[in-house]
């Protein structure tokens, strides 16, 4: 017998929830460049690339423009808190910088405008 796991968000026609997973970098021209995609089969997926694509960015970044990155890697509550809008059906956006350079990463459910 298949069962569902229960904290797997449905939709409303009871199929699981996926997600959309992309990243940014915005310059002061305001063109976006992308820095990845990602279709996601559950929040802790979705978190999950969101870790790993901020390890990426992060790491390329001066040591003070990667601090505020860095924090948020180490942040059990705000990981659980994106968790928690995800599985809400929630977008769920960090978003870093530099002086010239915004860098934007999103996990949302499948179907949310970005």
């Amino acid at each position: 017998m298949l069962t569902q796991n229960p904290s797997e968000p449905l939709t409303p026609q009871g199929r699981r929830m996926s997600y959309q997973c992309w990243a940014a970098a915005y310059t002061h021209q305001g063109t976006p460049i992308p820095l990845g995609t990602h279709a996601a089969g559950s929040p802790r997926l979705a978190l999950r690339w969101l870790q790993q694509r901020t390890e990426h960015i992060t790491d390329q970044l001066d040591p003070p423009h990667a601090q505020p990155g860095r924090h948020w890697l180490a942040d059990e509550a705000e990981h659980e808190r994106a968790l928690g809008h995800l599985a809400a059906g929630t977008a769920y956006q960090l978003t870093l910088h530099d002086e010239d350079t915004r860098y934007i990463l999103v996990a949302s459910p499948a179907g949310t405008p970005r």
